[in-house]
């Protein structure tokens, strides 16, 4: 694990330009007169995003010498939290934990109270990682040919929670569900941490969620897992299948996550923040804390988050008018 985290860290260090210690904070200048810097993550606490946004915050403020703080705020399927940065300063200290949720409520939501194509720039896309299907092990669901048996059998019974109504897990089932012919109870939450801790007490039976968010529950055996979203298995669950291995073909889901600021934040504040934050991740032990979660670090630039967005704004609005999915 070591040495692979020491070559992905080498990886990582050769697409950054390390930043200059007369750099010490995220926009040097904006943040003379102290005022933290707010990473606000749109979900309740718990869940993978709470945790990338964690690791991030104790490095950058380690590196900056100055208080970075981590604002959960849930509701609105992530609207709530994303429209608070969308209103912020474009100075550098507000800063938002996203992922797909920013593209997907663009077309969930008839009214947002900010404009998806206008609101934001990327910063970093720190992390992807699978999805991961996991149950109850008392369900007596060991592989996800019972899964899809179980929900034939019992069409509608099976209470699936959901990390966000309306969120990757959420269209990524539907897919799943019109592609295999199944129906589930879509049970949602604020978060994957509150979803986790429901499937852990028995008061629902399954969910899909970013893999990160349970990695270590599956491997003390407190949840089940049936497969990862992606063609590729996870380095940190390597026995849990793919969907495609599972007998799934044509589907693939890949989440990311990473920083994004409001969109007038100068360019070379943007650059600093997305410096310094790759610099974080390349570090050997932030690199192996978040593999051994379950992430994938790619610590890919502005440009490439930017293009990220814009390429999946139209990719997923097909997909959720396909499915019929809408939230008010």
């Amino acid at each position: 694990m070591l040495r692979r985290s020491l070559v992905q860290a080498l990886r990582v260090a050769t697409i950054i330009a390390l930043c200059s210690a007369a750099l010490p904070c995220a926009a040097q200048g904006a943040n003379d007169n102290g005022k933290p810097v707010r990473i606000v993550v749109p979900v309740s606490a718990g869940g993978s995003a709470d945790k990338l946004a964690r690791i991030l915050a104790v490095k950058l403020a380690e590196r900056w010498h100055q208080t970075v703080i981590v604002e959960n705020v849930a509701g609105g399927s992530g609207t709530i939290g994303a429209a608070q940065v969308a209103r912020a300063a474009p100075d550098g200290r507000t800063l938002l934990l996203g992922g797909e949720g920013v593209t997907l409520n663009a077309s969930l939501f008839k009214r947002l109270p900010y404009d998806t194509n206008h609101a934001f720039r990327g910063v970093i896309k720190a992390v992807v990682s699978p999805q991961i299907l996991v149950v109850r092990p008392d369900l007596g669901v060991r592989t996800f040919q019972d899964y899809v048996a179980y929900t034939r059998r019992k069409p509608g019974e099976l209470a699936l929670g959901l990390p966000g109504n309306g969120g990757i897990a959420h269209v990524a089932h539907e897919m799943l569900a019109r592609q295999l012919g199944i129906r589930v109870n879509y049970i949602p939450y604020p978060g994957g941490g509150p979803a986790t801790l429901d499937l852990l007490g028995g008061h629902i039976d399954a969910t899909l969620i970013t893999l990160a968010a349970v990695t270590d529950y599956v491997r003390a055996g407190k949840l089940t897992a049936l497969a990862v979203t992606t063609p590729y298995r996870s380095k940190a669950l390597p026995q849990v299948p793919t969907m495609a291995e599972a007998g799934v073909q044509n589907f693939a889901v890949e989440s990311w996550q990473g920083l994004l600021a409001p969109a007038a934040t100068p360019s070379d504040v943007v650059e600093r923040i997305y410096r310094d934050a790759a610099a974080v991740l390349a570090e050997p032990a932030t690199l192996a804390q978040l593999e051994e979660a379950g992430f994938n670090v790619v610590a890919s630039n502005p440009r490439d988050l930017d293009a990220t967005l814009t390429r999946d704004l139209p990719r997923y609005a097909a997909v959720i008018a396909s499915a019929g999915l809408t939230l008010n």
